[in-house]
């Protein structure tokens, strides 16, 4: 089968963050990348920032570039189109070739806000685009791990669920100046957004759709200090409207994994835990048995939290035995950087025509106005 002819919007030669080429680059300029997937096209704020990043990241010279998503969108020979830009310009960037109908693989959040996303979704089905939205996380082994342990009923069904988790940001109280929008609400990527969104996508991802959330919100810390990553020197203190503290409550339907009703409660704070606690630590408790997951160094299971140990335990009530359960990246996994592991798997499952099992638009649309009614509560 031939590559993919694939057309990335984002990847910058410039950019103060760079998820495009540390997450998505790895995979496509593998070996294992290239033989099914081929990069035609970038497009980036002008034709000459597109061609500057053609050149840096050492792409064939015969790489298209583009300085709108319009023109991108009319390119026949482009058949699948990857957003990596940041979240307040995700719709105006993937909506052209939505429309064109095209396949669209959108990061998460799809849109900076439910409106948006919804708009994005409808636009998909109308055209009959096929989407992807970028919550990778579903294919991260840790949580696929804990899916199949609920699926082979090693604890019977779900009673309840306890994640605690503490990230999002490296600081409680201090960003880099490439994430002072972080302190925006209105842009749409923040903590809550993409630290807790994550997170959030892939608890129900486990143990099922959540319903009847109650939530509480607060900000902790309203003055944020933004750091100069060039001298390592706070260059200035900004107000945040952004939540620094979740706190929800849901509840699962019955079914083959769950009983009716099984609470689960997540509390998210940003920044640091306590020091020398896990940054996350995700209980489920089960009739037969309790499930414990714990990553020392980080909430992002989907990308960074492998700086340190994630482990998996599981206590039987019946022996009072507890069992270390071993969970594994593919071979070909190991030879990217971790950022790159989770987000290679999408592109594996499109590559074989498996689009189907990913999170889709309408599945993101579904996440954001959970998010919001959160948030908005």
């Amino acid at each position: 089968m031939a590559p993919i002819r694939t057309a990335i919007v984002g990847l910058s030669a410039s950019a103060k963050t760079s998820w495009a080429s540390n997450a998505h680059l790895p995979y496509l300029l593998s070996a294992r990348g290239r033989s099914r997937y081929e990069i035609v096209a970038l497009c980036n704020s002008s034709v000459e920032a597109a061609r500057k990043s053609i050149a840096h990241y050492n792409l064939p010279k015969e790489t298209r570039a583009y300085g709108d998503p319009e023109s991108l969108a009319k390119d026949n020979d482009v058949e699948f189109v990857v957003v990596c830009t940041r979240v307040d310009v995700h719709y105006g960037t993937a909506l052209p070739s939505v429309k064109a109908g095209k396949t669209v693989f959108v990061e998460w959040p799809l849109a900076q806000d439910s409106a948006h996303a919804e708009d994005l979704s409808k636009s998909a089905r109308e055209s009959g685009s096929k989407t992807i939205v970028g919550l990778q996380g579903r294919s991260a082994p840790p949580v696929v791990k804990l899916r199949e342990l609920l699926q082979q009923s090693r604890i019977g069904r779900v009673l309840s669920s306890e994640i605690h988790a503490a990230g999002g940001s490296i600081d409680r109280d201090l960003l880099p100046l490439g994430l002072k929008y972080f302190t925006e609400k209105a842009i749409g990527g923040n903590i809550v957004t993409i630290g807790l969104g994550h997170l959030f996508d892939q608890v129900q991802y486990v143990l099922g759709e959540l319903s009847d959330f109650k939530g509480r919100v607060q900000i902790q810390r309203p003055n944020v200090r933004i750091r100069d990553p060039a001298t390592n020197k706070v260059i200035e203190t900004v107000k945040s409207d952004v939540p620094d503290l979740v706190f929800t409550v849901g509840t699962l339907s019955e079914s083959a994994t769950s009983q009716e009703g099984a609470s689960v409660l997540l509390r998210f704070r940003r920044g640091q835990p306590f020091k020398g606690d896990p940054a996350l630590v995700w209980t489920i408790n089960g009739e037969k048995g309790e499930i414990r997951l714990i990553a020392q160094d980080g909430t992002a299971l989907h990308a960074s939290a492998y700086s340190g140990p994630v482990t998996i335990e599981v206590h039987d009530f019946a022996t009072d035995e507890v069992e270390t359960v071993q969970w594994g990246w593919k071979e070909w996994q190991e030879e990217l950087p971790v950022l790159a592991r989770s987000v290679g798997a999408v592109y594996e499952s499109i590559a074989d025509g498996d689009i189907k099992s990913l999170p889709s638009f309408d599945d993101a649309l579904v996440r954001h106005q959970q998010l919001t009614g959160i948030v908005e509560n």
